[in-house]
């Protein structure tokens, strides 16, 4: 059992392990905000019309969808940013200890 912990601490699985799992439990909700609040309130700011998701360019046969992009970027950032704060905030980032050089 020693071996197996300390395999987890070194090879950074707990880090990696809290950051999926605040990742998913997170998502949904950051989802809803992005989607339903923050969207909307950029997309008549950048010109889009009603919600951002809608914004594209037309380049002749090609629509590009910066917009939807643009709105999943901002899901991203925010969803790192609180698995960041969080991970940092409760001391998680402790928790992996360096490989020991033999």
């Amino acid at each position: 059992m020693k071996g197996f912990l300390n395999f987890i601490r070194e090879q950074g699985v707990m880090g990696l392990a809290v950051g999926f799992l605040l990742g998913g439990a997170v998502s949904k909700l950051v989802t809803s905000l992005v989607t339903d609040i923050i969207n909307p309130l950029l997309g008549p700011i950048l010109g889009a019309v009603g919600d951002l998701k809608n914004a594209t360019l037309v380049l002749g046969p090609v629509r590009l969808m910066w917009g939807d992009f643009l709105g999943n970027l901002v899901d991203f950032t925010i969803i790192a940013a609180v698995v960041y704060f969080v991970v940092h905030g409760l001391g998680l980032d402790k928790i992996d200890r360096p490989k020991v050089k033999k």
